[in-house]
């Protein structure tokens, strides 16, 4: 009997699925009629469950209990409790087999058939079941997967920033040997030039010889010369030919080597020119990786701790511009959702600087320039797309600023609404913001508030001969940014018809200026760097700093200059200019970064300037950090290499 048992017993429990679920589960036992129950209420609980029953398990059972479950002349009625469901399932069950679990503590184990259950209630306790079953592999799987995409995403960080430094690291070695190629090909230049003098001289001496022997041999009477004589000058010939063939053999192998250097110099540049795009097109991914998802921004520098996840409004305008010069509406469009939605304003102005990952302010100050720029990125975007929604900011910009202006007896712009100061670059500004809305909207008004703004820089920036460009009303500071963007702005033309010469604009900023500093690279190569300073170096103690960006600057101004003298038909001074561009580009280009960030994936960026922490002479301090990628330093790159001037719609 106890065998039969056994094997039905051992039937039964194959007719279960093995969930492992555990259930608080209550019971008694009743009469085979179910009419008269046998004990109290007893708890228990099960952890294998089946659609035709489940595995009951009791705790130190009583024998009483026992006895009754053995002899199998009882019912069940339980009560199964479901976590987090609030319900309870109630079901009528026949005892299909039993088992002593055995071990240190009396455990009895029971398996029950349903006979009386609610289908849907059985179905449920079914799928909470499974669901329990399935979440804790599910749980491990995810996390494996979690694990493994982390893995695997950061050795493609890893490797992608691999490439990205080598990339960089690429570009500058190319830089140097090109550098070292045309310092090459200056001093052979130098000596063949002074073979070729020489060369020269020695054949005008045999040939002077020559002329005095045949005159001596006239004053002999045509008679022959004294064998003496003969000698002395055959031998003079023989001796400057024989010095002049040397100096032959110099110049010939000398110009085999100008040739192999000058097609080295051509190996070079062309493969300059391939980098410097690629380097280029990576610095525009690095504005599109560290593009907050949710507000549209970028954070100003990356590596400054100090103000981190900073946005500074002239930044963001910045890259406005850059994402609509290269067709990529939706990542301009984010941002210009932000400032014309979500952006917070002080009495209709934009603040100095948004934190990135929320939009909230960082900076509580109004500037006239930063707000002027953004009204700038804007035009910029609608005249290139034709989309005219966000219009609306550029001329509530302009509205703002005309009202400063007017409100000023000599039609001067405050650096603020709160701000005494006078600035030329806001200016500048101002008045490439009315060209620009007069163009879009064809409207009067902003003519006519140009015209106001180009006066007022005629009475307190450009009234000095002996210097062309004053920082501001009543200051004589000089400052690289105005020089720039005189050319920008108003334009070489316009800068001519106002008694202005555009070309002593550019030559005192070189002058003035112009610095050659050493640059550390991230990897401890240093490298020499021609750029522009934001201050004459003779005016500052720290020593000559080169600024990313106003180098930029003065790089698009080269190119605008050398424009200029193309439509003028002066091809030599076009190509000065456009020399200059080259040279001062390729400067630029040893400066380039990968991004400190892993975020930015080892993109190609430039830092705000050659040093970290020290004073422009302007006011504000370079960021922190010995390799901080800059926004306005590599936006401003990126123009000068495509030629696009920010401050002047296209033709």
């Amino acid at each position: 009997m106890t065998e039969k048992r056994d094997r039905n017993a051992k039937r039964e429990r194959r007719r279960y699925i093995r969930l492992d679920t555990v259930f608080p589960v209550q019971f008694r036992l009743e009469s085979l009629d179910s009419k008269q129950p046998l004990s109290p209420w007893i708890q228990g609980f099960t952890n294998n469950i089946g659609h035709g029953g489940i595995c009951l398990a009791v705790n130190d059972p009583s024998p009483e209990l026992i006895k009754l479950v053995r002899e199998g002349r009882v019912k069940l009625a339980i009560e199964i409790d479901i976590p987090l469901r609030g319900k309870t399932v109630c079901a009528s069950v026949s005892l299909a087999w039993t088992k002593d679990a055995g071990g240190s503590s009396k455990r009895y184990l029971l398996g029950l058939d349903y006979e009386k259950i609610n289908p849907g209630q059985n179905r449920m306790l079914i799928r909470y079941a499974w669901a329990r079953k399935l979440f804790l592999p599910f749980v491990l799987v995810s996390v494996g997967i979690l694990v493994l995409s982390l893995g695997i995403g950061s050795y493609l960080n890893i490797q992608l920033t691999r490439r990205n430094n080598m990339l960089v690291e690429e570009l500058v070695r190319v830089l140097q040997e090109s550098k070292s190629v045309k310092q090459q090909l200056s001093q052979i230049a130098g000596e063949r030039k002074e073979l070729q003098t020489r060369i020269q001289s020695l054949t005008a001496q045999i040939e002077a010889v020559s002329v005095k022997k045949i005159e001596a041999a006239g004053e002999a009477g045509h008679q022959v010369l004294p064998p003496d004589k003969t000698e002395e000058l055959n031998a003079i010939i023989v001796k400057l030919a024989q010095e002049r063939d040397l100096l032959q053999a110099r110049l010939d192998a000398l110009r085999a080597s100008e040739k192999a250097a000058q097609q080295e110099a051509v190996r070079l540049e062309a493969k300059k020119a391939i980098l410097e795009k690629a380097n280029l097109e990576k610095m525009y991914q690095w504005f599109k990786v560290r593009q907050n998802p949710h507000t549209g921004l970028v954070m100003s520098f990356e590596g400054d701790k100090d103000i981190a996840s900073w946005a500074f409004l002239y930044d963001e305008a910045l890259l406005i511009q850059v994402f609509s010069d290269f067709s990529d509406y939706p990542s301009a469009r984010k941002m210009l959702d932000f400032f014309a939605k979500e952006a917070k304003r002080e009495n209709g102005w934009f603040l100095n600087a948004y934190y990135v990952n929320d939009g909230a302010p960082a900076e509580f100050v109004l500037h006239c320039g930063p707000n002027i720029w953004l009204g700038l990125s804007v035009v910029q975007y609608t005249q290139i797309t034709g989309d005219r929604q966000y219009l609306h900011i550029a001329e509530e910009i302009a509205r703002n600023i005309i009202a400063l202006q007017n409100s000023d007896l000599d039609n001067g712009i405050r650096g603020g609404p709160q701000m005494t100061w006078y600035s030329t670059e806001h200016h500048l500004d101002a008045y490439a913001l009315y060209k620009m809305l007069a163009r879009v909207t064809k409207s009067d008004a902003y003519e006519q508030a140009a015209e106001k703004t180009l006066g007022w820089l005629l009475r307190h920036t450009y009234d000095r001969q002996d210097l062309p460009v004053k920082r501001g009303k009543g200051d004589s500071t000089i400052a690289t940014d105005t020089y720039a963007w005189s050319i920008a702005a108003i334009g070489p033309e316009k800068l001519q018809s106002i008694g202005m010469d555009p070309d002593k604009i550019m030559e005192f900023a070189e002058e003035n200026c112009k610095v050659e500093v050493s640059f550390t690279r991230p990897g401890g190569q240093v490298v020499k760097v021609q750029g522009f300073d934001f201050a004459p170096q003779l005016h500052v103690s720290r020593g000559g700093v080169v600024s990313s960006e106003w180098t930029a600057q003065m790089i698009v101004s080269f190119k605008i200059m050398e424009e200029y003298y193309l439509k003028k038909g002066q091809a030599e001074k076009a190509a000065a200019y456009r020399e200059k561009a080259d040279n001062y580009l390729g400067q630029l280009s040893k400066m380039i970064i990968s991004s400190p960030s892993p975020s930015g994936q080892g993109e190609g960026c430039l830092p705000y300037a050659s040093q970290a922490y020290v004073d422009t002479g302007h006011g504000w301090m370079t960021p922190k950090g010995k390799h901080t990628g800059s926004v306005s330093g590599t936006a401003y790159t990126i123009f000068a290499y495509y030629g696009i001037n920010p401050l002047r719609l296209k033709e």
